[in-house]
């Protein structure tokens, strides 16, 4: 089942094209990603699958068109954004900035609400050990569990992830990406936007590579990972000799 189909959507800065023509689709349990290089307009493309930005061209969502629609409306939906600042409420609790996450579900009452936070202490069992802890002393790792949990905790149908990696030391990517990985099984439909190719080809069913606005090259994880050029421009190793 295809979560999002986003068709030829533009978005420009001032006049400036930022991204032209740009397709893709993202089917219920599957990982998608897009690499390139910075200023290749990868988080660009999230912002305006979002709403953050105003885009031309179609997105939709469960086969419903979101052209136009508010983030709210988008949100309660069932898609959410973890931006790559994650943008927490650094005065608040660990557990209060999860709440909030919650809050489309609010109706659902109290019992709803502790199987949803019981649901993301297993999966970030750090953030169960921080629950009383001020957000804005977490070390950068958990700031980033924090923020995938409170995207989860509105139970959303898509995910879409801003460089999840960015700035945190490898112990922490590989627990970071394990987890997105296990998301997989819950039928989330998952939209990666990494830096860190290696790591991102390794987890996703497809992979897109994003130059200069524009989607240059698409496929398997696995056909781009041994791609020579991919090997050659984002993996960091010259491609092996046959």
């Amino acid at each position: 089942m295809t979560i999002l189909e986003v068709t030829n959507i533009n978005v420009a800065y001032a006049g400036i094209p930022a991204i032209t023509g740009v397709s893709l689709s993202v089917a219920e349990g599957e990982i998608v990603t897009v690499i390139g290089p910075n200023g290749a307009g990868k988080s660009t493309l999230l912002n305006a699958i979002m709403g953050i930005l105003p885009a031309t061209g179609h997105i939709a969502f469960l086969g419903t068109p979101q052209d136009g629609h508010a983030i709210a409306t988008r949100v309660t939906a069932g898609m959410s954004l973890v931006p790559e600042k994650r943008e927490l409420f650094a005065t608040m609790t660990v557990e209060d900035n999860l709440r909030l996450g919650f809050y489309r579900h609010r109706a659902e009452g109290p019992r709803a609400m502790r199987d949803a936070l019981d649901t993301i202490h297993t999966l970030f069992p750090r953030l169960a050990e921080r629950r009383r802890q001020q957000a804005g002393t977490l070390s950068g790792g958990e700031r980033q569990m924090l923020a995938m949990g409170r995207a989860l905790m509105a139970r959303p149908r898509l995910l879409m992830l801003d460089e999840p990696s960015l700035g945190l030391a490898p112990r922490i990517v590989r627990d970071i990406f394990h987890t997105i990985t296990a998301l997989r099984q819950t039928g989330v439909a998952i939209l990666l936007i990494e830096q860190n190719a290696r790591a991102a080809l390794q987890i996703a069913d497809r992979g897109l590579v994003m130059e200069t606005g524009r989607i240059t090259l698409e496929g398997t994880s696995t056909t781009l990972a041994a791609d020579p050029r991919i090997v050659e421009m984002y993996l960091g190793q010259a491609p092996s000799a046959k």
